[in-house]
């Protein structure tokens, strides 16, 4: 049984993963601990090189800037957190959360940031902290909704803004169709054959099904604004790549 307010559906496929929210926690803390080392080659696969410059842009669009204090929620590897101090500069503050210190670790090579090994759900740090909150392709992965935005209202200034990039299931059957094939198919094919760790075609396997059981973006919004944001919108690129954008009053 799902969370009332889980980001994923009641999917059958979900079953064979996990079969609770104990299980689920589990599983995807040892899939992200195991696949870390090769994950940053896949995503420059699923993304076809159009990742770092897409971020950026994002987090540009979304009011992020020089001397901001920022906080990257599933920071993973740290993909958004690089672009992130990129654009707070030297007088911002960025600080990385993630519950996998095997994908932590691989942030630390890239960028000396403060980095915490939490949930979503629980975020250990004060009130009123930051200006913005960011959190790249992780949506699927947290426990409630509500839980987690609660916490990013929490953890934000007055007028601190939420951006939430996510992909989502596009609108038609042919390219829901290619858009499994590339993520479930060819992109764990390619990493096998630039000699990446086979654990992320575990991984990959599991973000497809994810995206298939994943709630529509009108619950997403739903869920911002019941945790008191406003200003709640949508952007979507290419039909596919979504961004949650709310402000704390």
């Amino acid at each position: 049984m799902t969370p009332r307010n889980a980001p994923l559906t009641d999917d059958p496929r979900l079953k064979t993963y996990f079969e609770g929210e104990e299980e689920r926690r589990a599983l995807t803390r040892d899939l992200f601990n195991e696949a870390a080392v090769g994950y940053d080659s896949a995503e420059s696969l699923t993304a076809m090189g159009s990742g770092a410059w897409y971020r950026r842009d994002v987090l540009r669009r979304c009011g992020l800037r020089p001397g901001m204090r920022l906080l990257d929620v599933a920071a993973g590897t740290g993909l958004v957190t690089v672009a992130a101090q990129e654009l707070v500069g030297l007088a911002g503050h960025v600080t990385a959360l993630d519950p996998s210190p095997g994908m932590l670790a691989e942030l630390r090579k890239k960028i000396d940031v403060q980095t915490i090994e939490a949930f979503a759900e629980s975020i250990p740090l004060p009130d009123a902290s930051f200006d913005f909150v960011s959190m790249g392709y992780a949506l699927r992965h947290v426990a409630d909704l509500d839980q987690a935005f609660g916490e990013y209202l929490r953890v934000l200034r007055p007028g601190g803004q939420v951006c939430i990039m996510e992909i989502s299931r596009p609108a038609s059957r042919l390219g829901r169709v290619l858009l499994r094939a590339h993520i479930s198919v060819v992109v764990p094919a390619l990493a096998t054959l630039t000699r990446q760790r086979a654990e992320v075609g575990k991984l990959w396997e599991y973000y497809g099904d994810t995206i298939e059981a994943a709630v529509d973006p009108a619950s997403v919004l739903d869920a911002l604004r019941r945790a008191g944001f406003v200003d709640v919108h949508c952007h979507v690129t290419m039909g596919v790549f979504r961004e949650y954008v709310g402000r704390r009053p």
